[in-house]
């Protein structure tokens, strides 16, 4: 996995962490969902670009 792939994710994760935060402080269930969409995504691109470094080696 390059570097820029864990930071682009990392960031991701990141920003959907503080939009599930944002929407629990204001009560608004559709922010906190897209948080958590937010952070599933993220951790999907973590496993695919995990599995790819497995095949290479």
């Amino acid at each position: 996995m390059g570097a820029d792939d864990k930071i682009g994710n990392a960031a991701e994760k990141l920003g959907g962490k503080g939009k599930e935060a944002a929407g629990e402080t204001k009560g608004d269930e559709d922010l906190k969902a897209e948080g958590q969409s937010d952070q599933s995504k993220a951790d999907l691109k973590d496993a695919g670009e995990k599995a790819k470094d497995a095949f290479k080696k």
